[in-house]
């Protein structure tokens, strides 16, 4: 399992009501409630975001699309939308999506563009089978560390923080392995490769740094 992100988006909220602050790997957002619900609508709720994932996916994708067959189709747009109905006791969401080309295409690009629009990445997601879990984490979890050294370099681990997605174990089975005790094997991989797996663990549960400069505050 690899997560998509190499960086998780991370949202906090403080008492102003209901101002979010989201952090995507580019830089900060803020994200808010319509009025209706007691917020300042200063910016996209949460289904405005959902929505509008879906619009860029699927605009993203078009493009890609387009660009590649060399078509002179200069301007899209989408406007998108969702409703929720029950159905035999079982509540339903449908998505409604409307493309405009805006410029003139022909019916087989239309045909061909609309399969496109239908397998972006987003439209997957939301059509396929979702499975949502949450972890519960506090102060004294994150405290709790393990360290493990080469000699060059230390790797921290914080085991109560680890998601265990086992990027680290696909693709550096040599260092490390859930199935070894200690499951982190120094001696397995180069400094270098150790550095770059353990930059790329998605959840922060592993850290490192060189020994001849200490620890920092992770």
């Amino acid at each position: 399992m690899q997560y998509k992100l190499a960086k998780p988006v991370f949202g906090a909220i403080g008492t102003e009501k209901y101002q979010i602050t989201i952090e995507w790997r580019n830089g900060t957002f803020l994200a808010d409630e319509p009025v209706s619900s007691g917020g300042k609508d200063l910016g996209p709720d949460p289904y405005t975001q959902l929505i509008a994932s879906l619009a860029s996916c699927t605009l993203a994708t078009l493009r890609m699309y387009i660009d590649r067959k060399g078509w002179d189709i200069p301007r899209i747009a989408v406007k998108a939308n969702f409703y929720q109905q029950k159905e035999n006791d079982k509540q339903v969401t449908i998505f409604d999506r409307d493309i405009d080309f805006i410029s003139p295409v022909t019916d087989e690009q239309r045909s061909r563009l609309l399969d496109i629009a239908k397998a972006c990445p987003v439209s997957r997601i939301l059509e396929g089978e979702i499975r949502m879990r949450t972890f519960i984490y506090n102060a004294e979890d994150t405290e709790k560390k393990k360290h493990y050294t080469n000699g060059e370099v230390t790797v921290v681990w914080k085991p109560d923080f680890c998601k265990h997605s086992t990027r680290c174990v696909s693709q550096l089975p040599g260092v490390f392995n859930f199935d070894a005790r200690p499951w982190i094997n120094m001696e397995g991989g180069t400094t270098a490769e150790i550095i770059a797996q353990v930059d790329r663990c998605p959840s922060g549960a592993l850290t490192w740094y060189y020994n001849k400069d200490g620890p920092s505050d992770t």
